[in-house]
């Protein structure tokens, strides 16, 4: 677990990383520097870094490596703080700005109060791994959306129209009846996307099988709208339901609570963060659109949607929904409960 405090070290480490190389600036109790260079961003250069300053409280920003970086450092004996990138305007508006400037920030702010860090924690190699493959079937997608896209355009461009079908389907389907210079034109983006879909269907089994491991899939599955791509997401990008101290905060968590920008006596309303998981937020929308849309069942979550959507307009309405559906979806995982479609909209004698 990612520490956020110094405990008993003596120096403090702000470690700046890069791709290939990471710049590093290490302080003593006094706040004098011990140590200013570079190291290799590999298990080797940070065993190095390490080995020089062992027992250093380390301090780095969020990014590619951090999980792992962060993680070796801890295994060595090192309090570690993953600092929140998105936070650090000190870091990140730097007008005198460099690799070497960021990590002193870095190393000064862990040395007075690691709050001011807003530090992350950092996720289970198992999580990991399974929102890779979330992001692997996401990737497809997308890649086999633009080949269907590019066909679907070569067809005007000849005449002609693919025919309508599902995008399952599309490979065997969309050319039938079409004209055999159509065909040959596209052949090998249709073996592509042939090839795609196998692949998607195959992530997606094992993504099912994945859920079937996690009871906290299958809760909040319970909510119509709430489906498997949903639900995993939501609970891998979590990880710990306790997470939270009140269960609204997961609407914050995924972007969708308002910014506020208060100063004296102007506090003005503005539009939500959008800070997050962008793909998890995307997904929690989606949810709402459904739940509001024309096939959405009747339940107490869409009548509060659809009421607020009559005053407030449907963008609104919209992600209002989704905030709700986020807390909805961490008080079924936190508390196990059966979801009662129509809770707190039935009179109050019902309710009792």
């Amino acid at each position: 677990m990612t520490q956020t405090s110094t405990g008993d070290a003596e120096r403090t480490i702000g470690l700046d990383l890069g791709d290939k190389w990471s710049e590093y600036v290490a302080l003593d109790a006094d706040g004098r520097r011990v140590g200013v260079g570079r190291v290799r961003s590999t298990a080797e250069g940070f065993a190095q870094l390490s080995a020089q300053h062992a027992g250093a409280f380390v301090v780095m920003e969020t990014g590619t490596h951090s999980p792992w970086a962060a993680r070796q450092f801890e295994e060595a004996g090192h309090p570690v703080v993953v600092a929140n990138s998105s936070e650090l305007a000190l870091v990140t508006s730097n007008v005198r700005k460099s690799d070497r400037r960021d990590a002193e920030i870095l190393a000064r702010l862990g040395r007075a109060d690691a709050e001011l860090l807003h530090p992350v924690a950092q996720r289970q190699p198992e999580t990991q791994q399974r929102l890779a493959k979330l992001r692997a079937r996401r990737s497809m997608v997308r890649a086999r959306a633009e080949m269907i896209n590019s066909v679907r355009g070569t067809a005007k461009s000849l005449g002609t129209r693919t025919a309508s079908c599902s995008t399952d389907s599309f490979h065997v389907r969309a050319l039938a009846g079409t004209s055999p210079e159509l065909r040959d034109a596209v052949k090998f983006e249709i073996a592509s996307i042939a090839a795609l879909t196998a692949q998607i269907l195959l992530a997606e089994a094992e993504l099912e099988a994945i859920a079937a491991s996690m009871p906290a899939v299958a809760a909040m599955r319970q909510v119509p709208g709430v489906g498997l791509l949903i639900a995993l997401t939501f609970a891998l990008t979590i990880e710990d339901p306790a997470r939270f101290a009140r269960r609204r905060d997961a609407a914050a968590y995924f972007g969708l609570a308002p910014g506020r920008r208060q100063s004296g006596e102007r506090d003005p309303k503005m539009g939500i963060t959008k800070r997050g998981n962008t793909e998890a937020r995307s997904l929690l929308v989606q949810g709402a659109h459904y739940i509001l849309g024309a096939h959405g069942p009747d339940c107490a979550l869409r009548r509060w949607g659809l009421e607020l959507e009559r005053t407030k307009g449907k963008r609104k309405a919209i992600v209002a929904t989704a905030r709700k559906l986020a807390v909805l979806m961490l008080a079924l995982w936190a508390t196990g409960e059966v979801y009662d479609p129509m809770r707190g909209a039935r009179p109050a004698a019902a309710e009792a």
